[in-house]
């Protein structure tokens, strides 16, 4: 406190960190980066626990006999679907009535905002089908959902036989307290959010249409999304990652691998096994690809599986996978119902919602975890950086003419910045964020009329020609401004726009940790490198690199070598356009964040760095 309350001793403070801040700057810069590559190093992360007691024991006998019954209900509910061209509703309704559910549906339609190319379709209606065991022993306010997509062709029709097996074998249990309800939705992601809204009464986007929901459990607890699309399955994988980067309760994983463990299934995250040989250099390179695949999922804001909006409502909620790749490995379906059983009846056992595990942490594997308190230390030493500039260029601005012995100054006296001169890039900057978020999907009729594309690709090259041209953005506004910029207008400039971007970048990251580090990686070594006397050549092609555009770009190429997939410039120049596509789909699907938020206000703080560059 004496350092900070003491005038001359805060001034020599200032000044040393004034005259040190590209040397710290650099520091931070370094120490947060291998910050975050330590948090892959297995003595630097927690072993996972449970923190809820009603579900600290995983002391249940699992029974679930009926794993060839439920394939080849699989097979059966494949024919019927491929009969009638999509969902079976008749079959699935009788099916489930069979075997002792309350069961309705829901019909619901969506037209979309342009067509999907990836899995073609524009207007989209189909049919959910639900069924809900009634809890025998309490008073039927809460609800477990197990859910299962119709995918289209071949695709997850045993997990459908599983779900319709482990129904009828909970229906023949007493002891549940809780009701289930068995959820088979059509067209995935929409069809989930048909339902979702028809059961909580409300319509986030404002564009669905949904029939009412005729019959309701009690409130949802939790949820599991089932997903199987072949007969042999060798290990099961764990899709956490939501909407907008949410993440289920940790106790949800912990409790999936708790049970994998003890029925003996092999179990992956990110599709990869775990190692034991954490202190060997391949050891840590295995765990740094499963985190940095998290990382990347999360900072998609995208939700990898049906559970994903699940978790807009405070629901727990996590997909299972079956995957067959490692060959030497074999699960039966009779094994899998155990673990769907072992993991309903003790989220059977719930007194309360899961709350007192972590909802902020990154996951290296599944038996151990970095919390929110261990990554987010190498956001902030990247942070921190912004502030020095930010302290760096108020020093300078508010540093007072030098003068000689003679009294008289050295220099001509600075003139001061008009409100004008800094008002007019940040307003012209979001008015182009404006245009890039509005203009793509309301002039794709036009573009489509006037050029031989699709809408879908007049949408993504909309998005790009805007955000392109707002290179011209520097031109534009020294037209608007009554003279020249001074010296000190750049300047006022950088630092309304360091302490914007500082600001941004924080909120981002309390959110979505992993958007905010990618985007903090990028951004902050071109707001502390950018000003009007760098070589304009050189300093432009950095500051594009480091646009939102192009990390999107690497991110494309980096995510795919994860992935063990490479592509080529070609190929992924094309999956670059269709993940644009999908972004913007994706927001105005399920509301998704990212799209808007790089388009409203990421991107219109990278061009007022871009206008700080050509400041006249």
């Amino acid at each position: 406190m004496g350092l900070l309350s003491d005038p001359n001793r805060r001034r020599a403070l200032i000044s040393l960190l004034v005259r040190l801040n590209t040397p710290i700057s650099v520091v931070c810069y370094l120490a947060g980066v291998a910050w975050f590559m330590g948090l892959a190093f297995e003595p630097f992360t927690l072993r996972t626990y449970m923190s809820e007691n009603a579900m600290g024991s995983t002391m249940v006998e699992e029974r679930f006999p009926a794993g060839e019954r439920a394939l080849a209900s699989g097979k059966e509910f494949s024919a019927h679907k491929k009969k009638v061209g999509g969902m079976p509703v008749d079959w699935l309704v009788k099916t489930m009535q069979d075997r002792g559910l309350e069961v309705f549906t829901q019909r619901f339609s969506r037209t979309l905002p342009f067509p999907d190319e990836n899995k073609e379709r524009y207007m989209v209606k189909g049919t959910n089908v639900y069924g809900i065991l009634r809890a025998p022993r309490a008073p039927r306010t809460e609800a477990l959902v197990l859910s299962a997509p119709c995918s289209p062709g071949d695709q997850n029709n045993q997990a459908v036989g599983l779900l319709l097996g482990l129904a009828q074998y909970f229906r023949s249990q007493i002891f549940w307290a809780k009701d289930i309800i068995f959820l088979v939705n059509e067209h995935d992601l929409i069809g989930m959010q048909a339902w979702l809204e028809g059961y909580h009464h409300t319509n986030t986007t404002g564009r669905m249409d949904w029939s009412p929901l005729q019959g309701r459990g009690g409130s949802i607890q939790a949820a599991l999304t089932l997903e199987l699309s072949t007969d042999v399955i060798t290990s099961m994988d764990l899709v956490l990652e939501g909407l907008n980067g949410q993440l289920p309760n940790l106790d949800l994983a912990n409790l999936f691998y708790a049970f994998c463990q003890k029925i003996g299934i092999l179990c992956t995250i990110q599709g990869k096994l775990q190692r034991n040989d954490w202190d060997s250099v391949s050891g840590y390179s295995h765990s740094i690809q499963t985190l940095m695949m998290m990382v990347m999922k999360q900072a998609s804001g995208r939700p990898w599986g049906d559970h994903g909006l699940f978790l807009r409502y405070h629901i727990e909620a996590a997909t299972v996978k079956g995957v067959n790749s490692f060959r030497q490995y074999k699960t039966d379906a009779t094994t899998i119902g155990r673990l769907l059983e072992g993991m309903y009846r003790k989220l059977n056992n719930l007194l309360e919602r899961l709350h007192q595990s972590y909802f902020f942490y990154l996951l290296p594997s599944l038996s151990h975890f970095v919390s929110i308190g261990y990554y987010m230390p190498a956001f902030g030493l990247l942070t921190v950086i912004l502030l020095l500039r930010a302290l760096d260029l108020w020093v300078q601005l508010s540093a007072p003419p030098t003068t000689t012995e003679d009294g008289v100054t050295d220099a001509e006296p600075v003139s001061s910045p008009g409100v004008l001169s800094v008002l007019t890039p940040l307003v012209i900057s979001h008015l182009t964020g404006a245009a890039l978020y509005a203009l793509p999907t309301r002039f794709q009729e036009i573009a489509v009329e006037h050029f031989p594309v699709s809408e879908t690709e007049a949408v993504v090259l909309t998005a790009i020609a805007v955000y392109t041209a707002g290179l011209a953005l520097p031109h534009n506004t020294h037209r608007l401004l009554t003279g020249e910029g001074t010296e000190q207008g750049w300047r006022v400039l950088k630092l309304v726009a360091v302490l914007y971007l500082a600001v941004l970048l924080g909120c981002t990251a309390l959110i979505n940790f992993s958007l905010g580090f990618i985007l903090a990686l990028t951004l902050v070594p071109a707001a502390v490198l950018v000003t009007p006397h760098r070589p304009k050549v050189l300093t432009a092609f950095t500051l594009v690199i480091l646009s939102p555009a192009c990390t999107l770009l690497f991110s494309v190429f980096f995510f795919q070598e994860l992935q063990e997939m490479p592509v080529t410039f070609q190929e992924g120049w094309l999956l670059y356009l269709s993940v644009i596509s999908q972004g913007i789909l994706d927001h105005f699907l399920y509301g998704s964040l990212v799209f808007p938020l790089i388009a409203l206000l990421v991107y219109p703080c990278w061009l007022l760095f871009w206008n700080i560059l050509f400041w006249k």
